[in-house]
């Protein structure tokens, strides 16, 4: 079995890589779900979904998140009642549908891996998807004061920081609210104890992996495994492809590199795949305590994507 510890986009398309290649049944995905939120009363698990989606061939290609095809019907109702305030986080017609469902379920008293295991079947998915816990754990964003100060800024909710503004403030801190009080939902450490191989997707290190190696017993049982832990660099030739990852590392004291990655995730993988940009730095990821694999990593297409997925289970 394959484990792959995931975050959203990234590691949707690693996920479908590994799909390509390897029976679904023999992979389990465990899902970053300190992105959740509640928003118009609703459940909202971005990182489940975008994994949900992309895998059973339902995803908006061109944003990488929310549904293909899509109506957006309510949320111009929405927009016109409150006068565009509270319609800046944008939720499809269909998209909807899975939102409802989980809100439903999860007020009958179904916790969010049942539910997360029925809307996966329903898509008619084979692997596993697990979230990294049942339990609510909510990413929160300190924001840099704008005046230099050095007085802390005001903190705010992770999808304000990334779909409300955009993220394009800077950030002083970020912390987990609820975790430690999370546990791990059930499988997950029965999971990483018994994979071939744990992968850490090409996700956010910060607000993507840093939640799931954050939920108590979850880094040591990884650490534990360090000799079969691959993970897949997100930062390439010094930028992320998606997202603030590349500034979030800056602005937290992080170097913005593969060797930077590499001195995160030294501790819990023994191998970091990356890019063919970053051959030059593969002696400093060795230097950092990784063993360096150097492969093409830009999913651009589905062939792209399998050939990474190749080359991370042969790392």
């Amino acid at each position: 079995m394959i484990v792959a510890l995931a975050g959203g986009v990234g590691a949707a398309r690693m996920l479908a890589g590994l799909l390509a290649v390897l029976d679904p049944s023999e992979v389990t995905a465990v899902v970053n779900t300190g992105d959740d939120t509640v928003l118009h009363g609703l459940c909202i698990s971005p990182d489940l979904d975008t994994v949900t989606y992309t895998l059973a061939g339902a995803i908006n290609p061109e944003t990488g998140w929310g549904r293909v095809g899509e109506t957006w019907l309510a949320m111009d109702e929405l927009r016109t009642l409150s006068g565009g305030r509270l319609s800046w986080f944008n939720l499809g017609d269909r998209d909807l549908g899975t939102h409802l469902y989980r809100t439903a379920r999860l007020a009958e008293g179904a916790t969010l891996s049942e539910v997360t295991a029925e809307i996966v079947a329903r898509w008619g998915l084979a692997l596993r998807v697990l979230p990294v816990t049942d339990d609510p754990v909510a990413t929160k964003v300190t924001l840099a004061p704008p005046d230099g100060s050095g007085e802390p800024g005001a903190e705010i909710g992770f999808q304000e920081y990334f779909v409300g503004r955009r993220h394009s403030v800077a950030v002083a801190a970020v912390r987990f609210e609820g975790i430690e009080a999370a546990r791990p939902a059930p499988g997950v450490l029965e999971a990483i104890a018994g994979a071939e191989k744990i992968i850490i997707c090409p996700s956010n290190p910060i607000v993507s992996i840093g939640p799931l190696l954050a939920t108590p017993g979850v880094a040591e049982a990884v650490a534990r495994r360090r000799e079969t832990v691959v993970a897949v660099s997100p930062i390439i030739a010094g930028k992320a492809l998606k997202g603030p990852a590349d500034r979030l590392l800056v602005e937290l004291g992080y170097e913005a590199s593969v060797v930077g990655v590499a001195r995160l995730w030294a501790p819990v993988a023994a191998t970091l795949v990356i890019d063919t940009a970053d051959a030059d730095l593969a002696g400093a990821v060795e230097a950092a305590g990784m063993r360096a694999v150097v492969a093409p990593s830009v999913m651009h297409d589905p062939a792209a994507a399998a050939a990474l997925a190749r080359a991370v289970l042969a790392a």
